[in-house]
């Protein structure tokens, strides 16, 4: 019968690996996700308060 050895075994893990890594890198690249991703890409700031555009900006005067 077919005997696996622990070469055989490293073997198929890393095409395993690498076919992982190829679905990925074509997931990431595919350029019907440009959407989702620039959604995602704002995420960071979305707890950020606005601001406030009603408000007048405060001046500073250069007289003491």
């Amino acid at each position: 019968m077919f005997e696996l050895s622990t070469g055989m075994i490293r073997g198929l893990g890393t095409v395993v690996v690498f076919v992982a890594f190829i679905g990925l890198t074509l997931w990431v690249f595919n350029g019907k996700r440009g959407p989702e991703f620039a959604e995602a890409r704002l995420l960071p700031f979305a707890d950020e308060p606005q601001p406030d555009t009603t408000e007048q900006p405060a001046t500073r005067s250069t007289r003491s």
